[in-house]
């Protein structure tokens, strides 16, 4: 069992950074990355400038062997775009010739077992793990010692019902709507040109799209936008502004309250999406504003309403994760946006990732399940501390340090006299769309 390699499912930041820890520490590992090359989803984003600065992007380990290689680090105080990330730190360190022995691309992980089935208890700890792979090869089982699962969440967006579910019509007119953050500016320009654009979500996606779309409409000279969301309180929304310890993630919030001030785009919130419809070439969303039905008409709809992580390659292990988070039971505590969203997340590591089944750990952006407030730098945290441990390191597993640039608002569901504030009441924008 010791002789067989620790495998890491997934070849992102927080994959490759799994991947420096271990090898530091003499442990043997393996890298299975399904696209062509490491960090294919942050291609697919290259385009989005970070508001995080390089220092809080660039895992120690990995430094520290980029730099025994004569790398010099991007200036502390930049910001990336995914493209900088990819091209200045993650492809010269996936060249490393440690790390390159160690990476295998095109390499789909279909699923993970033990040797022997979900139900046995027997010996099930000394069990060594199987992954079933799918490669230019075909189908394959990969054994490992360890497991540790950081795929992400790009692939799987969230829909745009506010069930949750699919809305009504959704499934059918799937490829008629973009998810995830769209080359407005690029490659999709002529897409979305002169066009009716309804953008859906809250987050830092969403106000990318939207800021894009704004440059794009001053640019051409035509089109309409409208921004939906299923929250209400836009206070949430812009964040802390010039409080923000990042001052490009405060200035995205001031940029997008200002546009929504000047009257530059219509906003509907808490706006309730049910169904979806085609008519001619256009697009009918329907849903509920303030207890009425309206109906919007739209060119294009981009979904940026986040992601969820994708659970059924781990259907034959043993999980306990939170039921409504998705997270692991430990950490849904630290990071429920039910509970807060103060800009702070405690220190956390092995410990608050440790499943019931041994020595398999979820990590980076799928630790968070349905939680979106992930930084890179918390997930280079976790795996520093998962390596020490896999490693027998149990001292430095234990202790975990995390420091984090404040948004500069405290916002909770249960706000009192403590550190955050009763939120204000919603502000909404409904423009004039008739009831149906």
């Amino acid at each position: 069992m010791k002789s067989l390699p620790i495998a890491i499912v997934g070849g992102g930041p927080v994959g490759l950074a799994a991947l420096a820890h271990l090898l530091e520490r003499g442990q043997e590992a393996l890298l299975l990355e399904s696209g062509a090359t490491v960090a294919a989803n942050v291609i697919d984003w290259g385009h989005v400038r970070l508001f995080s600065p390089w220092e809080f992007n660039i895992d120690s380990a990995c430094a520290r062997l980029l730099q025994a290689a004569g790398w010099q680090p991007p200036p502390a105080a930049d910001l990336p775009t995914g493209k900088d990330l990819y091209e200045q730190y993650l492809r010269p360190l996936a060249q490393l010739p440690a790390l390159q022995a160690r990476i295998r691309c095109e390499t789909r992980v279909l699923a993970i077992s033990r040797r022997q089935s979900k139900i046995q208890s027997a010996g099930r700890a000394s069990a060594p793990f199987q992954l079933q792979i799918l490669d230019r090869a075909g189908e394959s089982l990969l054994e490992a010692r360890a497991v540790i699962d950081a795929s992400g969440t790009w692939h799987n967006p969230n829909p745009l019902g506010a069930n949750g579910l699919p809305a009504l019509g959704e499934r059918a007119l799937r490829q008629r709507i973009r998810y995830g953050i769209p080359d407005v500016l690029g490659r999709e320009c002529q897409r979305y040109a002169g066009k009716r654009v309804l953008v859906a979500g809250s987050g830092h996606s969403a106000i990318n799209t939207l800021l894009d779309l704004l440059d794009l409409q001053a640019q051409q000279g035509t089109g309409e936008l409208t921004w939906v969301m299923r929250g209400g309180d836009l206070r949430r929304v812009y964040g802390g502004g010039e409080q923000d310890a990042l001052p490009a993630r405060g200035a995205l919030g001031m940029r997008i309250k200002a546009a929504v001030d000047a009257g530059n785009l219509r906003i509907l919130a808490p706006f309730r999406i049910e169904a979806l419809t085609e008519t001619g070439d256009s697009l009918r969303l329907s849903g509920q504003l303030n207890g009425m039905t309206q109906a919007l008409h739209a060119d294009e709809i981009i979904a940026c309403t986040g992601a969820r992580p994708d659970l059924a390659l781990l259907s034959e292990l043993r999980l306990e994760l939170d039921p409504a988070v998705e997270s692991p039971r430990a950490l849904a505590p630290l990071i429920d946006p039910n509970l807060h969203s103060c800009g702070t997340v405690p220190p956390h590591g092995e410990a608050e990732l440790r499943q019931p089944e041994r020595d398999f750990y979820i990590v980076g952006m799928k630790s968070y399940g349905r939680a979106p407030t992930f930084l890179m730098a918390t997930g280079y945290e976790q795996v520093r501390s998962i390596a020490a441990a896999l490693a027998g390191d149990w001292a430095a597993a234990r202790n975990t340090q995390l420091e984090l640039p404040e948004t500069g608002v405290c916002l909770t569901d249960y706000a009192d006299d403590g550190c955050c504030a009763p939120a204000p009441q919603p502000l909404l924008h409904p423009a004039h769309i008739p009831a149906i």
